[in-house]
């Protein structure tokens, strides 16, 4: 079988780069330089008319990566990109030193070259520099796919993210579209007094989420180490420290499943908002998401799949339990009881009649919101801040005044998707102990995914917390929301990819 490598391609690529050092041509040369970039180059000039660049004889010197050649007798062409823009480049033999027109000739789709020329417009009004000097910048070795075809096998623009930010300007696009996103949430919450922080990525309690951690060791210390789930526990320690606004925006893992909203390494928004609560953040949150889009698309109205989608205040509110309720009630076809949902029996009962699994050590919360993942997410296509969820599955969030079994806690739905989650942050330490101990609880009696018991934030806490309401934000399903993406794997750069 023959590789690429081997290919009749790739051999007359490695000889036209012989050949260039046979020339006296440096191959790979330390620098070029560049007055200006090809987009702005294009942005200044490219729409003023011949005549006016007949007239002005500009002269330019910029560099790129070839995405074209063509000759037509004595008249040739290159398209140098930069990744942002493209412009035509003509080449003659008689407008060359001959060394740079002998490079020419040895030149490959996909190789780096700087040119040096004057601003025109052909005869069919491309706007174009025409040539005065050739430098070689770099050889692509090996062959990219052909520009009519573009790239569309996912697996190898996945794994070979280069490629596909070489052939497909969309996928440059989405990813400036994420800066722009990144930038607009960070400059939002900096604007309303929020500090930026960096907390730990390396902890010795994995905490802050009920998730499974990915786990490592420190050898020069002899102890085991955990992969960040989340950085809540920290960041609420610098609640207590006196910073009332706080955020970050952080990379998490978890050593879980994988799917089209899931990868184990994300990245998160958490900011935290002292003497707020979760009503509070339900109000900032709309700000948020409204001032993101505008800043990243220039609206707030967009297009998901077949559904047009508007982030304009104010979001529908949904409290769980009724959410659970109506939409079993409608699969059965009889009225379900809020009790049905706080009881553990009754609540097993019925998501058997749904046909859903109870495993060991679900209690009534739990189970309640596994019908709600199971029955309703994917109908919540317009924003829905879902909220007042069973304090079971909530360790870290505070009770409703009047239900101790209720927490005040929601999760921000769009297309389907859980985009935040956010609640009133628990500072009682007698309470917070006595939730970390129930999930040892539940741990033991077989739930897999439990908080762990941290003697220190729960001793952070005995210092006192003021009121506060936190939030964490998924920024890889916002901006799959904002690009129209239906995988995470189109919105991170380099997403986490079986081995070969």
């Amino acid at each position: 079988m023959t590789t690429t490598e081997d290919s009749d391609q790739v051999l007359q690529r490695r000889a036209n780069l012989e050949e260039l050092r046979r020339l006296g041509v440096a191959p790979y040369p330390n620098r070029f330089d560049r007055q200006a970039t090809v987009a702005e180059i294009v942005s200044a000039h490219g729409g003023k008319s011949a005549e006016e660049l007949d007239a002005a004889r500009i002269t330019t010197r910029t560099a790129g990566r070839i995405l074209a050649i063509r000759s037509f007798g004595k008249a040739n062409f290159l398209v140098l990109g930069d990744g942002q823009a493209r412009i035509q480049v003509y080449i003659r033999e008689d407008s060359l030193p001959a060394r740079d027109f002998r490079i020419f000739k040895l030149l490959d789709f996909g190789d780096w070259v700087g040119v040096e020329g004057r601003l025109f417009r052909t005869k069919t009004r491309e706007f174009t520099v025409w040539a005065s000097r050739l430098e070689f910048l770099a050889k692509c070795l090996l062959p990219l796919p052909e520009k009519w075809h573009g790239l569309t096998d996912v697996e190898i623009r996945f794994r070979q993210r280069y490629l596909d930010l070489i052939v497909n300007p969309e996928a440059r696009q989405l990813f400036e579209l994420r800066s722009r996103a990144v930038t607009a949430i960070r400059e939002f919450l900096v604007a309303r007094g929020f500090l930026e922080v960096e907390t730990p990525m390396l902890q010795s309690l994995p905490g802050g989420a009920l998730a499974r951690p990915f786990v490592t060791h420190h050898n020069a210390l002899d102890v085991p180490l955990y992969m960040r789930v989340a950085p809540e526990l920290y960041l609420k320690r610098l609640v207590v420290g006196g910073i009332e606004r706080v955020f970050e925006i952080n990379r998490n893992f978890r050593n879980e499943g994988m799917s089209a909203q899931h990868n184990p390494e994300f990245t998160m928004l958490e900011f935290y908002w002292s003497y707020a609560d979760y009503t509070d953040l339900m109000s900032l949150t709309e700000d948020l998401l409204v001032d993101v889009a505008r800043q990243a698309l220039g609206a707030d109205e967009l297009q998901y799949g077949d559904r047009a989608i508007s982030l304009k205040a104010p979001f529908r509110r949904l409290r769980l339990r009724e959410a659970v309720r109506a939409a079993a009630s409608r699969r059965l076809g009889v009225e379900v009881a809020e009790g049905d949902l706080r009881a553990r029996d009754r609540a097993a009962a019925l998501a058997a009649r749904l046909g859903i699994e109870v495993t060991p050590g679900m209690e009534a919360g739990a189970i309640t919101v596994d019908i709600f993942e199971r029955l309703c997410e994917d109908e919540l296509v317009q924003p829905t801040f879902v909220h007042d969820f069973p304090t079971e599955v909530s360790p870290l969030s505070k009770q409703t005044q009047d239900d101790p079994e209720t927490v005040e806690r929601f999760e921000l739905y769009v297309a389907g998707m859980e985009i935040a989650n956010a609640f009133s942050e628990l500072n009682d330490p007698a309470e917070q102990r006595r939730r970390f101990e129930a999930q040892l609880s539940a741990r033991a009696a077989g739930q897999e995914q439990t908080h762990a018991l941290d003697e220190d934030y729960v001793r952070a806490l005995e210092y006192g917390m003021p009121p506060a309401a936190g939030a964490g934000i998924g920024i890889d399903r916002l901006v799959m929301l904002l690009t129209n993406s239906h995988s995470i794997r189109d919105v991170i750069l380099f997403p986490l990819m079986r081995p070969r």
